[in-house]
C-alpha cells in the first residue's frame, strides 16, 4: 500500500452516515470504486471525495445517472472545465424545477390555508346557531 490513508466500509459510514448498504449500492452502481482486500473493501481519499460529492447531488435531487456522468467527466484533462460546466447547466434546471416546486407548494398551502379559514368561519357560524 502507498502512504494513501485508507478508509474501512465502517470509517466511511461513520464518517458519513450512511450505512453498508448505500455504500455496496453506490460501488455495484459503479460509482464508487474501493479496493478489495479478500472480503474488505479499502476507501481511498478519491471514494471519499466521490462519496461526499454523490451525497451532495443526491440532496440536489440529482439522479444517479446524471452524478455518474458528472463523476465520469472529472478525468477528462480539461482542468475540470466540462465537468464544472456541465454541472452548472444541471444545478440551474435544479434549481428551476425545486422554485417551481416552492411556487406550486405555496400556493397550495395558501388554498389550504383559505379552506381551513372558511372551515372555522362555517363552524363558528354553526355553533352560534345552535347556542342562539
Amino acid at each position: 500500500m502507498s502512504d494513501e490513508q485508507f478508509m474501512t466500509i465502517r470509517e466511511m459510514c461513520d464518517l458519513f452516515e450512511v450505512t453498508p448498504r448505500t455504500l455496496r449500492f453506490y460501488e455495484q452502481k459503479e460509482l464508487l470504486f474501493p479496493r478489495r482486500e479478500g472480503q474488505k473493501r479499502l476507501f481511498t481519499r478519491r471514494d471519499r471525495a466521490r462519496l461526499k460529492l454523490i451525497l451532495r447531488g443526491k440532496r440536489f435531487g440529482f439522479s444517479l445517472e446524471e452524478i455518474r456522468q458528472l463523476l465520469d467527466l472529472y478525468d477528462m484533462g480539461d482542468q475540470q472545465q466540462t465537468q464544472i460546466a456541465r454541472t452548472y447547466e444541471i444545478a440551474q434546471a435544479r434549481l428551476d424545477d425545486l422554485i417551481r416546486q416552492r411556487d406550486e407548494l405555496n400556493t397550495a398551502i395558501n388554498e389550504l390555508k383559505e379552506q381551513l379559514e372558511w372551515g372555522e368561519r362555517m363552524l363558528g357560524q354553526i355553533q352560534h346557531r345552535k347556542a342562539g
